[in-house]
């Protein structure tokens, strides 16, 4: 028996990857063991290669594997592609349709499986995809049955006919491979897992049903690759609670709608990618002039312009800090793990309207539509902060003719008490040109700098996040320092793992609070290593720019930089650390 496997589906965009990968790994789920998912797959609906790549473990896993054990092929395309990854004597089942062939130089089992005529002696060519699952399960050992509830949940809605024919393909799958093996090719019996329940999410449903936690009950936003899901997660479950989803025309309005929402007194979020993240630079501005919460999410992709737009990339961290006009107060947190996304969500809301300022949560593709186990998660963490809001029970002093609350008030820590729409005593003017302390529209240079510098002063000694860094660093004096961001951290884990076992003493540093910056623990944490490599995805090293801009000992950082529209495997970044070491870079 073996511990882990990693297993991957390819074939066009719309024969059913998704769907194959979605059910074994489900169904996986259910049996208790850990799962790690990604999707490759093309900018167009129907056509393009695709792929489903799905990390099987009975321990935590948070990165896909270097290597692949099984591959299932709907085309040639997909083993001409993919087939490098396989392990010596790894297996691909492919659709005997094709007539499909094992490139040179590639040690791999071929098992011709005929696909489409099952499906079709079944009853339809579209069930291929279950009759691939079929024959991956008889190579793994798995129970049929422990794939029928799966299959109910999913299919029941169209009749219990639609269940059975597709529990039917899927076991005309298993009988076939077990017909044709008298005995496994490959040991591919996985350990009994723990049997325990755990959640199996992507990071933009974990931000959604963070949001609904939180006690959002408005999204406003227009729909982009790849947070959509955020949006689709609460179109369904926003009405629950009372709550809504607004697809409006373009970013523009979708922030412009969060900031209004947020003054009248409701939880709101907008969430895009980097090209509605542009759109709405300005609008991010308004927020931070007229002191009102905003909650955005930006799921990173591969830019500039329409880029590449089902990839994955680092690169809006800079844009995210500094893109808007003027200088306004502005907190940037970079959850790592979906089980983050659901927890940094709420404190997402929690700090915007601590501070009265926007709140940017950034992730990245590969955490956003990656798969991955994430364990109970706990609801009595969970704390709404509204900060310095005047509650509907407080009388505030009758205003005089002419008079306004002072909305804008100087005080010690810059933040000053924030009264709803309606609210007796609390009337006020917003205005996104410079104003006093009521809100009326000044242009006193002694009033400028006073303004100023209390709405900087809300962020300029820190704010009250549990996790800026997230640390795994044991040794006082490290041959190397890891640092990263966003969805590299199970990556980053597992190479470190090696590079431990080759002697070498490993820190990992893992920013999740990208504004403000935390310098003084990334100084310490820097101080105790030899060499700090920075890995992110993008070509100009954002990340280690912001490191040396805020902590400095430039000459202690080296950049490992990935561009090509992949997330890193654990592979290269030990292979790039190794080669460093080599070449005397560290």
């Amino acid at each position: 028996m073996i511990k882990q496997l990693s297993w991957k589906v390819g074939g066009q965009q719309g024969e059913g990857i998704d769907s194959a990968g979605e059910i074994l790994s489900t169904a996986l789920n259910r049996k208790g063991y850990y799962l790690y998912g990604y999707r490759h797959f093309s900018s167009r609906i129907k056509g393009g290669h695709s792929n489903t790549k799905i990390r099987i473990s009975t321990s935590p896993t948070g990165s896909i594997s270097d290597e692949l054990d099984i591959l299932v092929a709907f085309d040639q395309e997909t083993i001409d592609l993919n087939a490098h990854e396989l392990v010596p004597h790894g297996v691909i089942i492919a659709d005997a349709k094709f007539n499909p062939s094992v490139p040179e130089g590639i040690s791999a089992h071929l098992l011709a499986v005929p696909f489409t005529k099952i499906a079709e002696e079944v009853g339809m060519a579209q069930m291929k995809n279950m009759v691939a699952v079929g024959a991956s399960i008889a190579l793994l050992g798995l129970p049929v049955e422990a794939f029928r509830e799966v299959m109910e949940e999913r299919f029941l809605k169209k009749g219990q006919k639609v269940v059975d024919k597709n529990m039917e393909a899927i076991s005309r799958g298993v009988e076939f491979v077990s017909a044709e093996l008298d005995e496994p090719i490959v040991d591919f019996i996985i350990e009994p897992s723990d049997g325990q329940k755990r959640l199996y999410m992507i990071g933009n449903d974990a931000i959604a049903l963070g949001a609904v936690a939180a006690g959002a009950r408005l999204m406003a936003a227009y729909p982009i690759t790849p947070s959509s899901e955020i949006m689709e997660y609460l179109i369904r479950k926003l009405p629950e609670f009372g709550g809504t989803v607004v697809q409006t025309e373009d970013e523009i309005s979708a922030i412009t709608m969060t900031i209004g929402a947020n003054y009248g007194g409701v939880r709101a979020l907008t969430a895009s990618s980097g090209p509605g993240l542009s759109l709405m630079t300005e609008a991010i501005g308004l927020a931070g002039m007229t002191e009102q919460p905003a909650v955005i999410v930006n799921t990173q992709r591969g830019g500039p312009s329409t880029g590449l737009p089902t990839k994955q990339e680092q690169s809006d961290v800079l844009a995210m800090l500094y893109s808007t006009h003027g200088e306004i107060p502005k907190i940037v947190i970079a959850p790592s793990t979906a089980e983050e996304c659901f927890y940094d969500t709420i404190q997402a809301f929690n700090l915007a309207e601590q501070y009265q300022c926007p709140v940017i949560l950034i992730t990245d593709l590969a955490l956003s539509l990656g798969k991955q186990t994430v364990e109970p998660l706990e609801y009595d963490r969970i704390e709404i902060k509204r900060g310095k809001l005047v509650s509907e029970d407080e009388e505030l002093p009758e205003l005089e003719d002419s008079q306004l609350f002072p909305r804008y008030e100087l005080s010690d820590d810059g933040i000053s008490r924030r009264v709803l729409p309606g609210k007796k005593g609390g009337i006020h003017h917003v205005t996104g040109v410079e104003h006093d302390q009521t809100g009326r529209p000044s242009e006193s240079p002694i009033n400028r700098v006073q303004m100023m510098n209390k709405r900087l002063s809300k962020v300029a000694n820190g704010i009250d996040f549990d996790t800026p860094v997230y640390l795994d660093a044991k040794h006082d004096e490290a041959d190397l320092l890891i640092v990263g961001f966003n969805s590299t951290r199970g990556t980053i884990h597992e190479a470190m793992g090696r590079l431990e076992a080759d002697g070498l003493k490993v820190n990992h540093a893992h920013i999740r609070q990208l504004l403000p910056f935390p310098t003084e623990i990334m100084e310490e944490q820097m101080k105790k290593a030899k060499k700090v490599v920075v890995v992110e995805n993008n070509a100009t090293g954002q990340i280690a720019n912001l490191i040396k801009m805020n902590v400095g000992m430039a000459e202690k950082v080296v950049q490992v930089n990935k561009y090509d529209g992949n997330p890193f495997l654990p592979s290269e970044i030990y292979n790039q650390c190794k080669e460093l070491l080599v070449h005397g870079h560290i």
